[in-house]
């Protein structure tokens, strides 16, 4: 089985972190694994993507356009954003934070409200959830992208233990303990 994941955000959100958790958990698996890091304007708030293809043997680490099994989205807007690179039977799972570009901020644009009804309207897949919420109860805002990671981890049959130790291997010891219960909170324990 091969499998590609696209994730994407703003920068600052630790798209990067998220990548590297989930290439260790193949890799782990026995799969071969590439990852490549796109990050745009990531010092500004800008839209930061991160791919990571998993399988027997993987040649390249870029998914192209209709190839992405998850979309694993940190911002929902990031999501439709990139929606043309999901399979046609692919699944986004993503948070439902809003976070307001530059354009929103001053004016120009306004954020629309409806993005996950039109994703869902199109007839996508959408894997929604209040990921914010679950970080702060795990201690802090920073911990969506381990949310995010939890909530994706129930869509494969690896061992929940394999997802924790790729992110004991991967966070600073001080962060542990708070990442860990950000991923219990969203795998649903």
């Amino acid at each position: 089985m091969s499998v590609n994941i696209m994730i994407c955000g703003v920068g600052g959100q630790g798209t990067l972190l998220a990548s590297r958790v989930i290439g260790r958990v193949f890799l782990q698996c026995g799969d071969d694994v590439k990852i490549s890091e796109v990050h745009g304007m990531s010092q500004r708030g800008g839209s930061v993507v991160t791919y990571v293809r998993a399988g027997r043997k993987v040649y390249s680490p870029v998914i192209k356009q209709g190839e992405a099994d998850f979309i694993l989205s940190f911002e929902k807007l990031e999501a439709a954003r990139y929606i043309e690179m999901l399979k046609a039977d692919g699944t986004v799972v993503t948070n439902t934070q809003e976070i307001a570009s530059m354009p929103v901020i001053t004016g120009a644009a306004v954020y629309p409200g409806d993005v996950l009804d039109t994703l869902r309207a199109a007839g996508i897949r959408v894997d929604a959830l209040d990921a914010l919420a679950l970080a702060r109860e795990a201690g802090t805002e920073r911990a969506v992208n381990v949310v995010l990671l939890g909530h994706l981890s129930r869509y494969f049959d690896f061992p929940e233990n394999v997802w924790t130790d790729a992110l004991k291997e991967t966070v600073k010891p001080a962060f542990l303990e708070m990442n860990l219960k950000a991923f219990a909170l969203g795998r649903g324990n």
